[in-house]
């Protein structure tokens, strides 16, 4: 196996986060599901901006926030996402290129805005997205750099990517460079609503190889299932996936692999502010325990210290060095 240019390499939708903390009032006056992540037109979009209180902005998008989080932890980190060339596309590089995440995707010259999630997040910390994809949609496989793929340790997907056709394409023919250069492949399932949408095909990813390692939260999990039982969810995952990592907020994460299923306690936490990216950054901690051969135990400890950190602040990346936060808790870096 050649040596690697990036640890880890996401390819997402490149979306910007416009976070307003609001009431159940909002949520049912405009019909939203709480909790959940609804795709959304311009129009409504407009609507929801108009009628949102003050609101902060900032980069996001899933598998950006988790590159974000590797870079941040010390690892060298590498992003695939499609913007427009306007301002927010303009704001959305800078960002992410200013925490040392490599991102060289072309922006669109024309087409829909860059795309933007409004998220509504509720007292209790829960967070509510409308997500206009804009230009992330019209990420295509001739965005995928087969030499830049294949420099990657990990490369790590969002199932998101799977509602637009053109950046399935390109989820599929990542994988497949990936794999012909000897590495990992690892997707999220992002949430209960897209597994509802695609558990079929989610399910193929998985038994036919596509796909090593996968994450997921209980919800997910219930959904790809189609069972309440946590336990028998869990050994089909097991069977399914040669690594499974499964989030379950404050009880932690569980660890399903061919060693057996490993409970990892989760992080102790001060005041829960928003949950935004508590998966994401999860996924980010973990995934630098494995590019580090730091063990699934420290792997899992490593991504509830990052998830504790983000939930703690409003959005969806780190605003604290995650690599000192390690140092100071005697995990890996």
């Amino acid at each position: 196996m050649t040596s690697t240019k990036y640890d880890v390499l996401a390819i997402g939708n490149a979306i910007f986060d416009v976070l307003v903390q609001t009431d159940e009032g909002f949520l049912a006056a405009h019909g939203m599901t709480k909790g959940g992540m609804m795709l959304i037109d311009e129009a409504r979009a407009a609507s929801i901006y108009r009628d949102m209180g003050p609101a902060t902005t900032m980069s996001g998008g899933s598998a950006a926030n988790t590159v974000v989080g590797v870079a941040n932890l010390g690892a060298r980190a590498a992003y695939v996402g499609k913007v427009r060339n306007d301002e927010v596309g303009g704001l959305y590089t800078h960002d992410i290129r200013a925490a040392k995440v490599a991102f060289e995707t072309n922006a669109a010259t024309g087409g829909p805005a860059t795309g933007c999630s409004y998220i509504l997040v509720t007292p209790d910390g829960e967070r509510t997205m409308n997500t206009y994809l804009g230009a992330a949609q019209e990420l295509t496989p001739g965005d995928i750099d087969p030499e830049q793929i294949a420099a990657a340790s990990i490369l790590y997907l969002e199932g998101y990517l799977w509602d637009p056709k053109s950046a399935k394409d390109a989820f599929v023919k990542a994988a497949d460079i990936a794999h012909g250069a000897g590495r990992q492949v690892a997707l999220t399932l992002s949430d209960s609503f897209c597994v509802d949408r695609y558990r079929d095909e989610f399910l193929d990813l998985m038994r036919k190889g596509t796909v090593d390692l996968i994450f997921a939260n209980e919800a997910e999990l219930h959904s790809l299932y189609q069972t309440s039982d946590f336990d028998t969810a869990l050994k089909q995952l097991n069977k399914d996936t040669k690594l499974g990592v499964v989030t379950r907020s404050e009880k932690g994460c569980v660890v399903a692999s061919a060693e057996g299923i490993l409970a990892v306690p989760a992080f102790p936490i001060e005041r829960m502010v928003d949950t935004t990216g508590a998966g994401d950054l999860f996924a980010a901690g973990f995934l630098f325990g494995l590019v580090r051969n730091a063990g699934y135990e420290k792997a899992g400890r490593l991504g509830a210290l990052a998830a504790a950190e983000v939930i703690q602040h409003i959005g969806a990346r780190p605003q604290v060095s995650l690599k000192e936060l390690a140092q100071q808790n005697g995990l890996p870096v």
